[in-house]
């Protein structure tokens, strides 16, 4: 294996693929380079001097400019490079079709089709609290439903869908709480819902029920509803209401779905140098791969894109497409400006530490989960998907928020990527996609796919066997690591004032 990579001819920097002790003669397109440093895996080396206020390239395109004469082989990072970024921007339509042509592929997954004609991968049991006050008493009806069903029943996994809202809450904060509740209690993935109320709440039950009409017809059979203060014995009646959703439920079963019914986020997080060079691009396979065959995937982090939102607009289906793009990146970025904060404030400290330098830097390797397919509709946090394709989805770049909004947004599964590792997953399915193998072994029940073995496996090869390990994650023939330790969660986006 080369100790590093070119991730294009143009670039003026080297990634290294492990850590590259100093002293160490490399081979450059330019001749041989003996660094005066360590470079630690992830991290960047000048492949030729770089004067001050020069473009550092990666990824054939600007990253940031040196804030100070780099020789060739000296470490490039924090210390001598600074973004580029700096306010709005403005956007001119230039399309750029660089679609990969993907064949038809005959397979089909083992899904749950449902009365309002979406498609599950999984028949879970959601148990939703319109308030956070009511959670403790939530974790109790849980516990006893799953001592009387120790392999959860009827159902795949019993989830509870914790969090501290719902009450004294005003304005849009208040509406996006309730709409990604009732969001969660469309999600195809359920095969059974309860949703609980405590009674006093800003987050009334009519309100709840209200909008759930709105979006879809209530099943009685698989939707219930719960008021706490309104009955006498609250544990008793929650666990008979569980059991009626459990009889509903014992007799559903997988039947064939054609790949095109799919729907898949695309997340990253805890990302370090090489999450660009090996598991985002591994994503961005899959992503052209579903798309070709009909179905849909979802690209969220807007802060994330910024530094590489043209790529995405150039990809647009039509003008009025990238008229959404443009909206979509420029709100957020008054968004942050409203509150006074730094549009350009990331990466991450421990994006940092894994070898990214700058947002742009970290933004063209984000992006790359999104392959190469057009960009065929905009999404509003809290929005479900209604046109097949990639599709970009507003949301904040936190792992838990934006996660979650893939999931509101009808994502069966959820594809994370990771260079430093997290055990964090949302409420639907979460694939741990690893960019590098030491983080892989280390964190095998974090971790469910080793994309660090792109280093030493075509990406044709590997791409291959991701795809079918997909499959059988939706056909329920494999289960995620986030579903065999029970980890799950929902995190929604709070931008407003708490009473």
């Amino acid at each position: 294996m080369n100790n590093f990579i070119i991730l294009d001819p143009a670039d003026k920097v080297g990634v290294a693929l492990q850590d590259i002790p100093a002293g160490t003669t490399v081979t450059t397109p330019a001749g041989k380079l003996t660094l005066p440093a360590e470079i630690k895996r992830g991290h960047k080396f000048a492949l030729q001097a770089i004067a001050q206020g020069e473009d550092i390239i990666k990824y054939g395109f600007p990253i940031g400019h040196a804030t100070a004469p780099i020789a060739a082989g000296e470490w490039v990072h924090t210390h001598n490079v600074k973004t580029n970024l700096n306010g709005e921007l403005e956007y001119t339509y230039q399309p750029h079709d660089v679609t990969r042509a993907v064949p038809k592929d005959g397979r089909t997954f083992m899904g749950y089709k449902r009365k309002n004609g979406k498609v599950g991968i999984r028949n879970d049991l959601y148990i939703i609290p319109t308030v956070g006050c009511i959670n403790p008493l939530l974790d109790i009806v849980v516990e006893q439903f799953k001592a009387l069903h120790p392999d959860n029943g009827s159902f795949d996994n019993v989830i509870l869908l914790k969090h501290p809202y719902g009450c004294s809450q005003l304005g849009d904060d208040f509406e996006q709480t309730r709409k990604v509740l009732v969001d969660a209690a469309l999600q195809p993935n359920a095969g059974g819902v309860l949703i609980y109320g405590l009674g006093c709440e800003n987050n009334q039950m009519d309100g709840m029920q209200a909008e759930i009409e709105k979006v879809g017809a209530i099943d009685p059979d698989r939707m219930k509803f719960m008021v706490a203060q309104e009955v006498d014995d609250d544990l008793g009646t929650a666990l008979d209401l569980l059991e009626e959703l459990n009889d509903a439920a014992a007799n559903d079963v997988r039947t064939p779905q054609p790949l095109s019914e799919l729907k898949i986020g695309l997340k990253c997080g805890g990302s370090d140098g090489l999450s660009g060079v090996t598991a985002n691009p591994l994503l961005g396979r899959l992503s052209d791969f579903v798309t070709a065959q009909g179905g849909t995937t979802v690209l969220s982090e807007v802060p994330e894109m910024f530094g590489a939102e043209t790529i995405l607009m150039s990809r647009a289906k039509d003008e009025p497409t990238f008229h959404k793009i443009v909206d979509l990146i420029n709100n957020f970025k008054q968004y942050f400006e409203s509150f006074h904060q730094p549009i350009y404030e990331n990466p991450s400290p421990g994006n940092k530490a894994g070898g990214i330098t700058t947002l742009e830097d970290k933004s063209l390797g984000c992006t790359q989960k999104s392959g190469t397919s057009q960009v065929t509709d905009v999404l509003q946090y809290g929005e479900k998907i209604k046109t097949h394709g990639l599709n970009l989805l507003q949301s904040p770049g936190n792992d838990l928020v934006s996660s979650s909004a893939e999931a509101s947004a009808d994502c069966q599964m959820v594809l994370f990527t990771t260079g430093r590792g997290t055990p964090f997953a949302t409420y639907v399915p979460t694939v741990k996609v690893a960019s590098n193998s030491y983080i892989a072994n280390k964190k095998p029940r974090w971790i469910d796919f080793d994309a660090g073995r792109l280093l030493e496996t075509d990406m044709d090869t590997l791409a291959d066997e991701f795809i079918q390990y997909i499959i059988d994650v939706a056909s329920g023939r494999e289960k995620t690591n986030n579903e065999q330790y029970g980890i799950h969660g929902i995190a929604i986006f709070k931008t407003g004032v708490t009473e």
